[in-house]
């Protein structure tokens, strides 16, 4: 297999576990698949992580997020608790 296809695989396979968890979380749902809203909380997210509470957002949904895949792996539910 030729090099540039492993990178494209590997891409592949990143771009598709980032949507997965768009979707674990709940926001295709929530958002009822609006593309544009799912859109402006990630442009929202960014913003927030460039500001000077970047450090700080980042540590707590860190945090969050790690208890979020404990419970998921406990428990085998598809969607984070809140």
């Amino acid at each position: 297999m030729r090099t540039w296809q492993v990178d494209r695989r590997k891409r592949t396979r990143h771009l598709i576990e980032l949507g997965g968890l768009v979707i674990k979380a709940g926001l295709v749902d929530l958002t009822f698949d609006d593309r544009a809203t799912i859109f402006g909380a990630l442009l929202w997210c960014a913003e927030k992580l460039q500001s000077g509470q970047g450090e700080q957002a980042r540590s707590l949904w860190a945090a969050k997020g790690k208890r979020a895949f404990a419970v998921d792996l406990a428990t085998g539910r598809g969607i984070i608790p809140r």
